[in-house]
């Protein structure tokens, strides 16, 4: 379904991105982890134009597009399959939950308003959201509007969403209420690709684990095989730090 092909990206001579390479299959849970400032958000960000690459192919649903040089309709047509979910919701704050979940819809894809608030309905609806669609981002708890954020994602109908460290922000009694709706799209075979440092989402629901380390892929495999038996010492180290140090990967079954 999506396959990216050696990706570079450097920021004012640094180099974040080393030569990525990823394939994800339809339905897949990719959860990719790794320390801050291992490359994981430039990736996605790369994957949805939101930042260009310095090179790198992109193959979706059988079309190549070079990343570098994508023409505006290529990436229009990417960006009509993918839906990002940012860590701080990026919600218009003089919109209502509503509002927000429609607003792409009416302006983007010229969808007829009532249209688009059935739908908008029928995706707050979904991540549990409906009768907040009336109030604001500002009366609304850091859960809730992530939730409206994958309303608003899910809205679109994307073929796979991004999603970019969705509970970074949250209080931890908020983080279950966005992992639950994650977990239902997970059953229903939404494909993803989530940045994550929620472990027992790693561990549980993801299909595939990535872990990156200063720009690279260091290690790629089924997450049982992960966090029972990681195959390299850095997956090791990141892990001991991660569940603490006096608990094995092996040990380790309740984080």
């Amino acid at each position: 379904m999506l396959e990216i092909k050696n990706i570079h990206k450097a920021f004012d001579g640094l180099s974040v991105l080393k030569g990525v390479s990823l394939s994800v299959e339809k339905g897949d849970v990719v959860a990719i982890l790794g320390k801050s400032g291992s490359g994981k958000t430039t990736l996605l960000r790369c994957i949805n134009f939101l930042e260009t690459a310095d090179d790198g192919e992109l193959v979706f649903d059988g079309e190549t597009v070079h990343l570098h040089n994508a023409s505006k309709k290529d990436i229009a047509r990417i960006r009509k399959k993918t839906a990002f979910v940012f860590q701080n919701y990026n919600l218009f704050r003089n919109k209502t939950a509503l509002q927000n979940v429609t607003e792409g819809l009416i302006v983007a894809r010229k969808m007829p308003r009532a249209e688009a608030e059935a739908l908008g309905m029928k995706m707050l609806e979904k991540v549990g959201m409906a009768d907040k669609a009336a109030s604001y981002p500002s009366q609304l708890s850091g859960g809730q509007q992530q939730r409206v954020a994958i309303a608003r994602g899910l809205a679109t109908d994307p073929e796979i969403i991004l999603f970019d460290e969705p509970t970074s922000a949250l209080d931890p009694e908020l983080t279950g209420e966005v992992l639950s709706v994650m977990r239902q799209l997970a059953r229903e075979g939404m494909t993803m690709l989530v940045v994550t440092h929620e472990m027992n989402f790693a561990k549980n629901v993801s299909s595939k684990v990535v872990f990156m380390e200063d720009g690279v892929i260091l290690e790629e495999s089924k997450p049982e095989d992960f966090f029972r038996q990681p195959k390299q010492e850095r997956s090791r180290a990141f892990l001991r730090t991660i569940l603490g140090e006096e608990a094995s990967p092996k040990q380790e079954e309740t984080v």
